[in-house]
């Protein structure tokens, strides 16, 4: 059994697209690992069989390991929404600036 601070590398065995679900066979494991579509939302594509997967492992409630915190090998992430908000605060300031300066050089 691994522990949650450890990164592994398996290969997607099975996936099931329509539930969001699948099992990455692993070396260092004795089963397959589950893992659901919820770990992988940051990807820029949905999963596929023989995707080379990097996860770490957290033991559930019922004793079986799921994998966590993962990633498609070679596949980009999304753009962190952090980044998002923070190209949109900038935007903001920017036109708050512009504004106020238009204001000052009316009211002059």
């Amino acid at each position: 059994m691994g522990s949650k601070d450890t990164t592994y590398t398996g290969q997607l065995k099975r996936w099931n697209d329509s539930k969001g679900f699948g099992f990455i066979g692993s070396e260092d494991e004795d089963r397959d690992i589950f893992i659901h579509i919820s770990e992988l939302k940051h990807m820029t594509r949905r999963p596929s069989i023989g995707d080379t997967i990097t996860y770490q492992i957290q033991v559930q409630e019922d004793g079986k390991n799921r994998a966590v915190n993962a990633n498609i090998d070679g596949v980009k992430q999304h753009p962190s929404e952090n980044a998002g908000l923070m190209g949109n605060t900038l935007v903001m300031i920017g036109l708050a600036i512009v504004v106020i300066a238009a204001i000052g050089y009316f009211v002059l």
